[in-house]
């Protein structure tokens, strides 16, 4: 199988890989771990639906490979900022491209004598091959520009092994450790729980879903044990690595056992509060209402007005409605809202314990002053 070419590599003047990664991701080991069974896995095209590539892989174009259409996707309806994709792409559109006969000299200077400079032309050249082949993956969620790095590091260790006698380009040779050093990274990243970490693993990954296919076109039922039996692993390991990938999927409304009516989705829990939380909720309101019409029965005809219908309130009356029916400015009706406010606090803070735990704090009213309201039910 062959797969399109994408580059690993950059000149001693500047960085080889992308720039400002997106996040941090799990550390992996400096050497492949059995980096030839995933190779062999994916010439036998033995990937998850999850992880396959979203179009089948074609033979590797020579370098003039095309990278417009992957900045066109990029572009299309998004805002004209600063992207690093972009720039690396750019930046990878400089290296030259490389003739068969350039690319032969260059690969024989450096497999027979070491030559730095020669191994250099022959990475940058590649680096559209770790583009191209990273792209075919992002649909798993990861970031595109931690798959190009990791791809450039497959791109660096085929330079190593690389033999310019065997009649192979680069590029073509190249894509089989691009895609395996980009699927190890997947395997390690792609779930919040790592998986492929061991060799069984690693073997259930890549051949799971086909041994499932296979017994399925048979007329058996592909269960766990017969499914563990065919592979040579444990049936715990096949029932792990099976709810990872997530392709088991279960109706809701399934009953859980043949003799039962209760299903699956009986026993999910309720996306609402709970009982005993609406319950204290409740109570919490209420007791809120009453400390509320306690602070107001203490107030003075004005003060009691300006709390209900300016603080309380929603929506609130104006300062300017509040001027106007007592006669004074807005900045008076403002000032005496502010110290109706602050002696609320202090009295609630006094009368209800943990009122601060409860988020109610800042009041209603203070929303004005960038503060927040509280639910509804909380006050009237």
């Amino acid at each position: 199988m062959a797969a399109k070419a994408v580059p690993v590599s950059f000149p001693p003047s500047r960085p080889p890989f992308p720039a400002e990664p997106t996040r941090e991701v799990l550390s992996l080991p400096e050497e492949p771990i059995d980096i030839d069974l995933e190779i062999s896995a994916l010439e036998a095209e033995n990937l998850p639906p999850e992880l396959a590539p979203e179009s089948a892989p074609e033979p590797v174009p020579e370098p003039a490979a095309d990278l417009d259409l992957v900045e066109q996707e990029r572009a299309e309806g998004e805002v004209a900022v600063y992207d690093p994709l972009v720039h690396y792409l750019a930046e990878v559109r400089r290296a030259p491209h490389l003739t068969r006969e350039e690319e032969h000299r260059l690969a024989v200077l450096y497999r027979e004598h070491e030559d730095r400079e020669a191994g250099a032309r022959l990475i940058l050249a590649s680096l559209r091959v770790s583009v191209i082949i990273a792209m075919e993956y992002r649909q798993t969620g990861m970031p595109i520009l931690d798959l190009i790095q990791e791809g450039n590091v497959g791109l660096l260790q085929s330079l190593k092994k690389f033999d310019p006698h065997r009649g192979i380009r680069l590029n073509t040779y190249a894509s089989w450790w691009i895609r395996a050093y980009i699927l190890r990274y997947i395997l390690a990243n792609w779930r919040l729980v790592r998986i492929g970490t061991t060799q069984a693993q690693r073997k259930l990954f890549y051949n799971l879903r086909k041994e499932q296919r296979r017994l399925e076109a048979q007329g058996f039922e592909a269960g766990p044990k017969l499914l563990a039996e065919k592979l040579d692993v444990r049936e715990k390991d096949v029932i792990e690595m099976d709810a990872r990938l997530g392709s088991w999927e279960v109706p809701i409304d399934q009953p859980i056992r043949a003799d039962s009516d209760t299903s699956l989705g009986d026993l999910l829990p309720s996306p609402g509060d709970g009982a005993d939380e609406t319950l204290a909720k409740r109570q919490f309101a209420d007791l809120f209402r009453r400390k509320l019409a306690e602070f107001a029965g203490a107030l003075s005809e004005r003060d009691r007005v300006i709390l209900m219908e300016r603080i309380v309130a929603d929506p609130p009356k104006t300062l300017q409605e509040v001027g106007s029916r007592f006669k004074i400015s807005r900045e008076r009706a403002r000032q005496l809202e502010a110290r109706i406010l602050r002696n609320l606090r202090a009295f609630l803070r006094t009368s209800i314990p943990d009122l601060d735990s409860m988020g109610i704090l800042p009041l209603p009213g203070d929303k004005r002053r960038g503060g927040r309201r509280p639910p509804p039910n909380q006050a009237s």
